[in-house]
């Protein structure tokens, strides 16, 4: 059984930072991403990263404060996430997809984790 399992959400202080993480089982997938949802906005692409060869990419509302990372050994994915605002208060959703390519759009991806509070205080 496939499972995307999400931890690491939490409040914080504007300035401060936090680490997602999403440990995959059931198998490997060829990319993986990051997404947020706030109240009353769509969901939004954050980061994703290609398994096969470490690929990244951001989105520009998080470029230089977010990295995305992956630790083979583990099939875990992690958001490193420094100099959070409180824009970036958001549930954000770990995804997966089969195919390994950077993908920016929800519906190319094909699982998805139950999701994390993050909330940033000002």
């Amino acid at each position: 059984q496939v499972q995307l399992v999400e931890s690491g959400g939490g409040l914080v202080q504007a300035g401060g930072s936090l680490r997602l993480s999403c440990a995959a089982s059931g198998r490997t997938f060829g990319t993986y991403g990051w997404f947020r949802q706030a109240p009353g906005k769509e969901r939004e692409f954050v980061a994703a990263i290609r398994w096969s060869d470490g690929i990244t990419d951001y989105a520009d509302s998080v470029k230089g404060r977010f990295t995305i990372s992956r630790d083979n050994a583990k099939n875990t994915v992690y958001l490193q996430m420094n100099s959070l605002k409180p824009e970036d208060t958001a549930v954000y959703y770990c995804a997966a997809s089969r195919y390994g390519n950077v993908w920016y759009r929800a519906d190319q991806y094909d699982y998805w984790g139950q999701g994390t509070q993050v909330t940033v205080s000002s």
